[in-house]
């Protein structure tokens, strides 16, 4: 699919690759929602999986498919919370993997960076430093909700973004995702 120019093209194509995080509340179709709000169509595509890293997602092939059918605007890639080292190095070097096949593909590659457990809030730096790092190693959108989410748990001393288990989100916490990803993915 040619990337038109966003100033006229009003529907867009996301394919979502994730685990939990992104399958949890649907948060394909709150983007959808979201985005509808700013008079744009987004139709998506979600290939998510329990525990799943986007290394296993490479591994497994579906995903190169549906990328080079040049079906897609962006690519949104999601695993979490890589705040380690080996978490970092799975985002840049798969992240590369992901970048040249959206490139090749005329698609451009979104980070969507999560969040710590909330019992693990130091962990919040490492996750926001790797994730930012390599969406700029790999020129790709970087999507923070998880520094909005901190700035919000600093400003309001308020959790209510993590669901019950204390990873994963809330609805609330989802829509403020999707507000997010579509704010970045289509900025005014």
């Amino acid at each position: 699919m040619q990337l038109e120019s966003q100033s006229k093209q009003t529907e867009f194509h996301i394919l979502f690759i994730g685990n939990s995080l992104t399958y949890s509340n649907n948060l394909p179709q709150l983007v959808k929602k979201q985005a509808k709000k700013h008079g744009i169509t987004v139709k998506t595509k979600m290939v998510a999986k329990p525990n799943y890293a986007i290394s296993d997602h490479w591994e497994e092939g579906e995903v190169q498919k549906l990328i080079t059918s040049k079906n897609y605007d962006f690519v949104i890639i999601q695993q979490g919370p890589s705040s380690l080292q080996n978490g970092k190095e799975l985002l840049v070097d798969y992240g590369k993997k992901y970048s040249v096949l959206c490139k090749n593909s005329n698609a451009k590659l979104a980070y969507f960076m999560v969040w710590p457990p909330i019992n693990h809030p130091e962990r919040f730096k490492g996750v926001i430093n790797n994730h930012s790092y390599a969406a700029k190693i790999n020129n790709a959108i970087l999507c923070p909700v998880g520094a909005i989410w901190k700035k919000h748990f600093n400003a309001t001393n308020n959790y209510d973004y993590y669901g019950a288990d204390g990873f994963h989100p809330s609805k609330k916490g989802s829509e403020a995702a999707a507000k997010v990803i579509v704010e970045y993915l289509f900025p005014k």
